[in-house]
């Protein structure tokens, strides 16, 4: 099932992304279904004729891990961690598809780093690996924007990871996914028309699994509805330049586009 986040000329909505006859609909539901359950209003509306919001806003944090794949690991530089690396994003953070990245003035050297994204649909604490499957709401697609000048400036890394519009998350949620072994990809549109991919990269890759991720987490923090984990890049990061487009594909759930704008 996948849950999208919407709106039109009214406050956001979420509903349920299908088809009637081949066009994409949103059937709408009655209120956000981490908190209020699937409940349909009867309305539906064309996916054309609303605008996709990020599908989450996390009530408290995005956590995300770092080097968590081996050959990104190694285009960084330094050894793969032994456990996972996390550091947090403020949610101040998340913009939706379709929204700007703005470019700081801070920096000169910001970077696309497309991610798988999980959504915690429950509070948890402690929870093992085997367990992770139950305290999982669905999956969607993260941009984990970072400027990397200031990360090898200032050491750690809050204010190159935590500017705002720096976690773009969407289209939408699905919440049946196995994220075992999904293609990862992003691409990058210079304004001229030129399309590269950038990101070639499967989940089957990374060092540490969703399960092993959340049952370190949860060691750490106590995890809320609405809170987002990123789970780490492919190789093959690099640059966005203002006027780029860069989407982020991954196979299951759909591509999360944006475009790259000054910040002036």
């Amino acid at each position: 099932m996948r849950v999208a986040r919407f709106a039109s000329d009214d406050d956001p909505k979420f509903g349920v992304v299908g088809e009637d006859d081949g066009v994409p609909m949103i059937a709408v539901l009655t209120g956000d279904p981490l908190f209020a359950g699937f409940h349909l209003t009867g309305q539906k509306v064309k996916v054309e004729d609303v605008r996709l919001l990020a599908p989450v806003i996390p009530r408290s944090k995005v956590v995300c891990v770092g080097k968590n794949y081996l050959a990104h690991a190694v285009e960084m530089g330094g050894d793969v961690p032994v456990e996972p690396l996390i550091f947090l994003k403020p949610n101040t953070s998340v913009i939706g598809p379709g929204e700007p990245i703005f470019y700081p003035t801070q920096s000169e050297n910001v970077h696309f780093e497309g991610e798988l994204a999980v959504v915690i649909g429950r509070i948890c604490r402690d929870i093992s690996a085997e367990d992770a499957h139950k305290v999982i709401f669905g999956y969607t697609v993260a941009n984990d924007v970072t400027a990397r000048d200031l990360q090898s400036r200032d050491g750690q890394w809050t204010r190159a990871k935590g500017f705002d519009t720096f976690c773009p998350l969407g289209p939408w949620i699905e919440t049946n996914l196995d994220p075992a072994d999904k293609a990862v990809t992003t691409s990058l549109t210079s304004p001229e028309g030129s399309d590269e991919l950038k990101q070639d990269g499967r989940t089957s890759e990374m060092v540490f699994t969703v399960p092993a991720i959340i049952e370190y987490v949860s060691s750490v923090m106590t995890l809320l509805p609405g809170d987002v984990i990123l789970t780490g890049t492919p190789e093959g990061v690099g640059p966005m330049q203002i006027g780029d487009e860069v989407s982020v594909t991954i196979e299951g759930i759909g591509t999360l586009t944006n475009k790259v704008v000054s910040r002036d």
